[in-house]
């Protein structure tokens, strides 16, 4: 196995900013051609959308849009029943994660008789994009939709494309059947992002799109922004790990693969001060690779995406880190909690020998929608506050704006804008005040 390495120190400025921002966001050509087939939705209707299911991918066989509720419960009814217990023990943990995230609304008086709330409210209608086509991932349905029900949500509708022969996955639909989700809808691609943000003669438009996707996704979220709201835009799914000596190869290996294994355009990077270090976990990587299913999948992500990134200390390796911003961030170290505390962009973080990112991905609870390409320097992971949205309430005494009537008359005659002191004036003037 062949995997770039890189002594960090020897890069010039322009070398490392390259490896640093490595971007979510599509090439102009892409975004381009994710607009047209958006405009195409929104102008054509549930034509376009299963015209351009069957030119793109992800419809069904029969070109039918919406799920029945039959087949969602018939599908519920035939799942194993070691898989319903992991949807089960699964679901509990997410939800117990996500319920203490429900803000809580604020209250402050700024001065006396001028009070300001914040209050927080769920979305009306929202739609939870679910990537399939090549896998089916029920996970990222649990992930996209537990936390609206837990904010309270109106309406919730998933989107999912079929397989490449128009198959449907039932395991994601017994999982959209066991979160009782309102609607579904086998769609993909840019397709589905359009057809959720403006409606279709099937489908009703929702008020915000969240959930996973692949760079036409992501690309057709940029194009309906504005629109609609949007969680954010994501790339292909990426780790990277800090680790020292301490740690042992096989598990490194094994956790690098573990996120290679979503794609072959997902980027991995190992940073650590210890170059023979690196090259054992090369080794293990390479004895390791041909037990795994998507081994290619595995090889081409490693060889095309892969980074090991040498640095002259830990010190340094933690810096680098929070400079990658990485989707994923794991610390093998020989004080991984305490330097886990050191990290300050990653949108989520794991620690030490026993948290591979599988048991995020699966079961500890937390979200695994997450931002890619360095955006976990700016953005979270998808939360329960993602699915409303905040307002601020101002409540004045006649007290309170006779207080701040100087302030809001010199300010507006600094900014020429006579309209917004009469406003307050006029008040006094009508109510016989001073």
């Amino acid at each position: 196995m062949k995997i770039r390495t890189v002594t960090v120190a020897d890069l010039s400025p322009e070398d490392k900013q390259r490896i640093l921002r490595r971007s979510a966001v599509p090439d102009a050509g892409m975004r381009s051609a994710a607009l047209a087939i958006v405009d195409e939705i929104r102008s054509g209707g549930d034509g376009a959308l299963r015209a351009a299911n069957t030119r793109y991918g992800g419809g069904t066989a029969d070109g039918v849009l919406q799920v029945e509720p039959a087949a969602l419960t018939a599908a519920l009814a035939s799942l194993d029943s070691d898989v319903r217990d992991a949807l089960e023990k699964a679901t509990a943990n997410i939800r117990r994660a996500h319920e203490p995230q429900r803000p809580e609304d604020q209250t402050v008086e700024t001065v006396p008789g001028v009070r300001i709330d914040r209050r927080w409210t769920p979305l009306r209608r929202i739609g939870v994009y679910v990537p399939g086509g090549r896998a089916a991932y029920p996970s990222s349905l649990l992930m996209g939709v537990i936390p609206a029900q837990v904010a309270g949500v109106g309406e919730i509708v998933v989107t999912s494309p079929a397989d490449e022969n128009g198959r449907v996955s039932a395991v994601m639909l017994a999982a959209a059947a066991f979160l009782e989700v309102d609607e579904v809808y086998i769609t993909g691609g840019a397709q589905a992002v359009a057809a959720l943000a403006y409606g279709t003669e099937t489908i009703r438009a929702v008020e915000k799109i969240v959930g996973p996707g692949n760079a036409w996704v992501t690309a057709a979220k940029l194009a309906v922004y504005g629109d609609v709201g949007v969680d954010l835009p994501a790339g292909p799914s990426e780790a990277l790990v800090i680790a020292d000596a301490t740690a042992d190869p096989r598990i490194i290996a094994a956790d690098l693969m573990c996120q290679a294994e979503h794609g072959p355009e997902s980027p991995v990077a190992l940073v650590t001060p210890d170059r023979d270090f690196a090259e054992a976990v090369v080794a293990q990587i390479d004895e390791l690779l041909p037990r795994l299913e998507r081994d290619e999948i595995i090889r081409t992500a490693l060889s095309e995406h892969g980074l090991i990134a040498i640095t002259p200390s830990l010190d340094a390796a933690i810096y680098f880190a929070n400079e990658y911003a990485a989707e994923h961030l794991t610390v093998h170290t020989a004080n991984a909690a305490a330097d886990s505390m050191r990290t300050t962009a990653a949108g989520s973080v794991f620690v030490g020998n026993w948290a591979p990112e599988s048991a995020g991905d699966y079961a500890t609870g937390a979200n695994h929608v997450l931002p890619t390409g360095g955006l976990a320097a700016a953005y979270g992971p998808l939360s329960v506050e993602d699915c409303g949205s905040w307002r601020q309430v101002q409540t004045l005494t006649e007290d309170g704006l006779a207080t701040l009537r100087p302030t809001i008359s010199s300010l507006a005659q600094a900014e020429g804008l006579t309209a917004h002191k009469l406003a307050a004036d006029i008040r006094f003037e009508i109510g016989g005040g001073a």
